[in-house]
């Protein structure tokens, strides 16, 4: 199994352009190349899934997920502190500063809400096997 696509709501698209462009720049993707129409943007991420970004197509507001957390790596720590600095500069958040974090062995890692509030994580260092 693979996961190809990932999907967060929004309620305004161009403020969530400004901060995905500027955390995932931080992290080397290119801006979303995704024109307004269709309401939404997309990332590929290297080696998986793409992560897109969107207004309700219901027609409702977007809500974020209570307990919902979405993890990205980074190759530095330094990269990890970018990261939460440009999340914060384009309208997001602090839910946890960048530093060691012992629940992750010590790696790495800060915490941002995006604009929507969808909880967000970057880690250097963290392992999953």
């Amino acid at each position: 199994m693979q996961l190809l696509y990932m999907r967060l709501g929004t309620n305004d698209l161009s403020r969530s352009r400004a901060f995905y462009d500027a955390t995932f720049g931080v992290l080397g993707l290119a801006p979303s190349m995704v024109e307004a129409d269709p309401p939404f943007i997309m990332y590929d991420l290297p080696g998986g899934p793409k992560f897109a970004v969107g207004e309700a197509r219901n027609g409702e507001p977007a809500t974020y997920a209570n307990g919902g957390t979405i993890m990205f790596s980074a190759e530095s720590d330094e990269q990890v502190a970018a990261w939460h600095a440009a999340g914060l500069a384009h309208g997001g958040s602090c839910e946890g500063i960048p530093e060691p974090k012992p629940r992750a062995n010590n790696a790495f890692g800060a915490y941002l809400r995006d604009p929507d509030g969808n909880k967000l994580c970057c880690y250097h260092g963290v392992s999953f096997g």
